[in-house]
């Protein structure tokens, strides 16, 4: 019966036994390798079972605490991804801002070509119309 188990049934325990099943299959092997976080110490008068439980509960929370931690980290990295994703997004649309800007202006001098266009022919026209009343009237009158 592991030591772990005896102390739930409240038999006696061999503490060297028990501290190899707190630490079993930690590097270092043993707790005093694993050193025990800032927030924490050992009341005085603690028996040794009970300190040696309070470590391995303190160390299983300080893992967990620093896996939230690594999480936070990748989070940061994410948001940062999208920071400068955000940011080419805000280029993008001033690209199509200043491409969409250009071909208003081009469609402004098209449209006035054609118009300018539009009015020299009718000038031709005019002139042509004018030119012919004048020969066919200049033929009329001799």
């Amino acid at each position: 019966m592991g030591s772990i188990e005896q102390l739930r049934k409240g038999t006696d325990v061999n503490l060297a036994q028990l501290e190899a099943d707190i630490t079993g299959g930690r590097p270092g092997g043993s707790l005093g390798s694993i050193a025990l976080p800032d927030y924490v110490e050992h009341q005085e008068g603690v028996s040794r079972v009970g300190a040696l439980s309070a470590e391995a509960v303190v160390r299983d929370y300080e893992t967990a605490a620093r896996e939230i931690e690594s999480m936070g980290a990748e989070l940061i990295g994410a948001a940062k991804k999208c920071e400068a994703m955000t940011a080419e997004v805000h280029d993008a649309i001033a690209f199509m801002r200043d491409t969409a800007a250009a071909y208003r202006e081009e469609a402004k001098k098209i449209f006035k070509r054609i118009e300018d266009c539009a009015l020299f022919t009718q000038d031709v026209r005019k002139t042509c119309e004018e030119v012919k009343r004048r020969m066919v009237e200049g033929n009329a009158t001799n």
